[in-house]
């Protein structure tokens, strides 16, 4: 990671001139540090559900950091001054990490684990299952800061929690290489295709949440006839040694 910013942040550092070389390796170590908080707390409840829980609603966890060239462009396309400061309160995705789970159901199940944790301040939720990009996009966004502690301070860091389904990402990773392998204006009947994929994978996506309702259904019925036929048993065996 070191080397990764160092070697990254030339045009960054030169183009931030108001800031030394050490504060703008701070700047992305803070979300290095944040990155890792969250991750740690994902993987503390993908253990436990291993270990204690019959099903785990985490299939699959990513991790990413805006490259200082993503930043940038992104400092452009917002037209956010070039300070240090300025960048930190309006560009809040530069720490991301996506959470893959297997039902819809799940994403809002994780989504309250997390927010039930004190030490993470959710800053703003953006339900794009409810409510579809319009371009089909399906996923649930959490903007949440946490703190992380340096040798000389506390700072609270923004991190960006994206999770789906399986069904969901496996369109929305296809649908950004459609667009970056373009580079231009994706013309009108492909983006009605990617709509009309979008929609197949919602009604996907209800299909596997219809069976898996049907399925633990079916589950708690054998639990209680085993309970029941437990509960005959005891009471024959009672019975008996009376």
């Amino acid at each position: 990671m070191k080397k990764y910013l160092i070697n990254q942040q030339g045009d960054f550092m030169m183009k931030i001139t108001q800031n030394s070389r050490m504060e703008v390796t701070k700047f992305m170590l803070a979300y290095k540090f944040a990155l890792d908080e969250v991750g740690t707390k994902i993987s503390i409840l993908q253990e436990e559900f291993r270990l204690i829980h019959d099903y785990n609603p985490i299939e699959h966890v990513s991790k990413r950091i805006k490259s200082p060239a993503s930043i940038l462009k992104k400092i452009e396309k917002k037209n956010v001054p070039l300070r240090i400061g300025e960048v930190e309160a309006s560009i809040r995705d530069i720490a991301g990490i996506r959470i893959t789970c297997s039902f819809e159901e799940d994403i809002y199940r994780v989504s309250e684990m997390l927010q039930a944790q004190r030490d993470l301040e959710v800053v703003e939720i953006k339900d794009y299952i409810k409510q579809p990009k319009g371009n089909g996009y399906r996923s649930l966004h959490l903007i949440v800061k946490i703190p992380i502690f340096l040798s000389d301070r506390e700072k609270f860091v923004p991190v960006e929690i994206q999770i789906r389904t399986i069904a969901m990402d496996f369109w929305a990773s296809l649908e950004h290489k459609i667009y970056y392998k373009y580079n231009k204006d994706i013309p009108q009947h492909i983006k009605n295709g990617l709509k009309e994929a979008a929609e197949q994978v919602n009604a996907l996506d209800e299909k596997m949440d219809k069976l898996n309702e049907e399925i633990n259904i079916l589950k708690e019925r054998d639990e209680q006839h085993q309970a029941d036929i437990n509960l005959s048993s005891l009471v024959e065996k009672l019975k008996n040694q009376q």
